[in-house]
Formats: structure tokens, C-alpha cells, sequence
């Protein structure tokens, strides 16, 4: 597989053509930001970290019937994916209060759901990413309704099959953010990733974070929480 010139550059990742035009390949970067990208920094290991822990759970997914994007791992930073046209949306689902939904009502943080929730953000960044409703959804064209119950329930068994797994690691799935993508023939499928940078990651028994929170906050070890949950899934996934 040939690596061709660079076509995107986002926050955590930068994305090189191939010669398939089907294929694409991900590299996935150290650089740190928050907030919209109003906070900038550096989590040293962070893609490696971040390539091998998405290959995993996208590998995960794939068994359970869930389509990915993920076609083999090229390196430690870097991933062979399919090429797909982002559905312009990130897909937030929550099993315990936190983050944003905690102080967008006012709540305290981890309180459990009796079902996980499922929001739906407008990827825009010149607007903050807004969150928007199905409505609005099919008023902009951004997805039909037949895509949005797709990605719905995908989003939904996602969940399941994470916070299973998760569960056997000791640590909690808070929420997390998911993308997702239509290939050539319409079809839905998950893309971009599944990592620290996108999950909200709580040891069970201590409630200590082991995600991005760290770094967001201010709490610092972000980078030894990294490697711990990657620690806990290495163990896991080879029992």
C-alpha cells in the first residue's frame, strides 16, 4: 500500500490518500486540545495509545456485527481505513451523568441512568458543534431518516458491547463520541475512533478518571492514565 500526500489534518489525527482511492491512511498525532481547540497540549504516547485502543475495539465491534471503517494497523501510529463520507454529526451516547450533560442541567456528576441516552451534535466547530435534534437533522439534509435509525441503533449496541468489555477491565464507560460514515453504495458504518480522547473511562472501584478529563481539567498523570487503561485492555484481551 502506497502512502500518497496528506488530504486532511484535524486535532488528534492527520489523514493521507493511497493508491486505492477506496482506502485511506490514518496517523494519528500527540497534540492535545479541548474545548473547541481554545486548549492546546501535548500527551506524550497519546497515538500510539489511541492508534491501537480504536484497532482493538473497532476489531470488537466488527465481531459483534457492527461495520467499521478499520481495515488492518499499519504501524503503531498509523491505520489503513476505507474511505467514507463523514455523516456531519457526532453521536453522543451516556450511561452515567457527566462532562457537558451534567452542566448543561444542573446535575452532579455520576449519576447512572436507568438507559443510556443518546445525543446528537451538529459537527460544525465555527459553531461549537451544537447539539441538535432529529428534526433538525432532516431539515438540514445532514442524514435521512432510515440513516439516523441506523446509526442509532448501532451507536446503542456499541455501547453494549464496550461497557461489556470494560466492565471485565474494572473500569466504568462513562459516555463517549462516535462518528460515523456512508461508503459508495449508502451504507453506514463507524468511523474515526474509539480511544481515551473519546470516552469517558472511570476505574470502578476508585472513580479515578482515565480519559481525556485529565488533561481537560487540569488533573494531571494524563499520560500514566492512558497507559493504564491500555494496560487493562492488553490484559484483558488476551484472556
Amino acid at each position: 500500500m502506497e502512502k500518497r500526500e496528506q488530504i486532511y489534518e484535524g486535532k488528534a489525527k492527520k489523514v493521507y490518500a493511497t493508491d486505492d482511492p477506496e482506502l485511506l491512511i490514518v496517523s494519528y498525532k500527540d497534540d492535545a486540545t479541548a474545548f473547541n481547540g481554545l486548549k492546546k497540549g501535548t500527551i506524550q504516547g497519546k497515538g500510539v495509545i489511541n492508534n491501537r485502543m480504536s484497532n482493538h475495539m473497532m476489531q470488537r465491534l466488527e465481531k459483534a456485527g457492527i461495520p467499521t471503517h478499520y481495515v488492518r494497523e499499519l504501524s503503531d501510529r498509523e491505520t489503513l481505513v476505507k474511505k467514507v463520507e463523514i455523516v456531519p454529526l457526532e453521536v453522543i451516547v451516556r450511561n452515567v451523568s457527566a462532562g457537558s450533560f451534567s452542566k448543561r442541567y444542573g446535575t452532579d456528576e455520576g449519576i447512572r441512568f436507568e438507559a443510556p441516552t443518546v445525543e446528537y451534535s451538529y459537527k460544525k466547530d465555527e459553531l461549537g458543534d451544537p447539539l441538535i435534534n432529529t428534526d433538525s437533522v432532516l431539515a438540514l439534509g445532514l442524514a435521512d431518516r432510515a440513516e439516523l435509525e441506523q446509526i442509532h441503533r448501532y451507536a446503542l449496541e456499541t455501547d453494549r458491547v464496550l461497557s461489556s468489555f470494560w466492565k471485565e477491565c474494572g473500569i466504568t464507560l462513562i459516555d463517549f463520541k462516535l462518528e460515523f460514515g456512508r461508503l459508495p453504495d449508502g451504507s453506514i458504518i463507524l468511523a474515526d475512533e474509539i480511544s481515551p480522547d473519546t470516552c469517558r473511562l472511570w476505574d470502578t472501584a476508585t472513580g479515578e478518571k482515565l480519559d481525556k478529563d485529565r488533561f481537560r481539567r487540569d488533573l494531571g498523570g494524563v499520560e500514566d492514565a492512558y497507559r493504564e487503561v491500555m494496560r487493562r485492555l492488553e490484559t484483558h484481551a488476551e484472556e
